[in-house]
């Protein structure tokens, strides 16, 4: 039985069978065990910064082992030239793919661990956590391709050459999206948005920004649709970022009219209860009444008041108004609404500064006097005495 078993290792199909084999065992045995155990071990930390690189390292340790076992039986084999050159350089490729997709992951959770416990005057904090992803992305996917060219012995001279040329051909051809790009760039340096802001456009679009991404920026709007606007867009456009200041807080107004006459003491008193105990309306600061002006119909009154979130104007607005139309009623102050008298100077076909009565009023128009026609005889008569 050892004499087949040696004679069996001296064929090479059957090393590298063996090789293989061992690779395998080997990968799935580090899986299991060591992979198992410090995950185990970053699961006793506070932070979860190590689980994620435990989770992420998992894959490509497993892959790489694999990889390595199916090179060195490849080895064994003793292929020609050309299969061997081919071979690694394919096996050398998946691992590249591999390692940089667990390299981005890695940097993508170290990003976020960074900017969730930034300082003010860290770098790397919420509003430009984007730019260094996708600057992070940027440089890993650039490094994996020029990795693969050196692995398929590709010589990257003429390539960068040509750059220029084909620099210029693809700018022409992808305008749009370069623009969108470095507007994204600009975007996340200037930051007049963060993710979780709450902004509003020239249209009057509002939402939530989800995403903001190298070709464009996603908002969740009140009616739970996600709006794609692509960055160039948003570069020029004006944009109001209802909770860029200090505080979440915002001040809403509401416009009411009263008639003339009213007593604007009790109007005030009765606008100020109006705001009290409506959901998401803020005790502090109080609302406040503003007398503004005199209006054409009547006197013009503004409540402000601060609310919790922005994106619950609009629920507020409803409610105030719901209450400062009772309120009013009740109190018996008039809100006045456009009048209009019409005076008819005339109507048609009767000729200006006459009067037509109306129908069954007055007497009946004089019916017209006929002119009587002259007699054929009037020149051949003498004229009566």
């Amino acid at each position: 039985m050892l004499d087949v078993f040696f004679e069996l290792l001296e064929h090479s199909s059957f090393k590298a069978a063996l090789a293989l084999g061992g690779s395998i065992l080997l990968a799935f045995v580090l899986r299991r065990i060591v992979v198992k155990v410090l995950a185990k071990l970053a699961g006793r930390t506070a932070t979860t910064l190590d689980d994620l690189v435990v989770q992420a390292l998992e894959r490509p340790i497993f892959y790489s082992i694999l990889l390595a076992g199916v090179d060195y039986a490849f080895d064994i084999l003793e292929l020609a030239d050309k299969a061997s050159r081919i071979t690694t350089a394919a096996l050398k490729s998946v691992a590249i793919l591999v390692w940089t997709g667990a390299l981005i992951r890695i940097g993508s959770a170290i990003l976020q661990t960074m900017s969730y416990h930034a300082r003010p005057t860290s770098i790397v904090q919420a509003r430009t956590l984007p730019f260094f992803d996708i600057l992070l992305k940027l440089v890993l996917f650039g490094s994996s391709v020029y990795l693969a060219m050196l692995a398929w012995h590709v010589d990257i001279t003429a390539w960068l050459a040509s750059a220029g040329i084909v620099g210029i051909a693809v700018g022409f051809a992808a305008k749009d999206s370069l623009a969108n790009f470095f507007a994204g760039i600009f975007i996340i340096a200037d930051a007049p948005y963060k993710l979780g802001d709450f902004i509003q456009f020239e249209d009057g679009t509002r939402g939530r920004v989800t995403h903001i991404g190298i070709r464009s920026t996603r908002l969740l709007t009140r009616d739970d649709i996600e709006i794609n606007i692509p960055n160039s867009i948003i570069g020029n456009a004006k944009i109001v970022n209802e909770t860029g200041g200090p505080y979440t807080k915002e001040r809403i107004s509401v416009p009411v009219s009263v008639a003339y006459g009213s007593d604007v003491d009790r109007v005030r008193e009765v606008l100020l209860t109006t705001p009290a105990g409506v959901r998401h309306v803020a005790a502090d600061p109080p609302p406040i009444v503003f007398f503004q002006a005199f209006g054409a119909s009547g006197l013009e009154f503004e409540v402000l008041m601060w609310i919790d979130d922005p994106a619950l104007k609009e629920i507020v607005v409803s409610e105030i108004n719901f209450k400062i139309y009772k309120a009013l009623a009740e109190a018996k102050i008039e809100i006045p609404y456009s009048k209009h008298d019409v005076f008819i100077k005339a109507f048609p076909g009767i000729p200006t500064g006459q009067s037509a009565a109306p129908t069954g009023q007055g007497a009946p128009p004089r019916p017209p006097t006929a002119t009587p026609s002259p007699s054929p005889l009037a020149g051949l008569l003498p004229p009566r005495g």
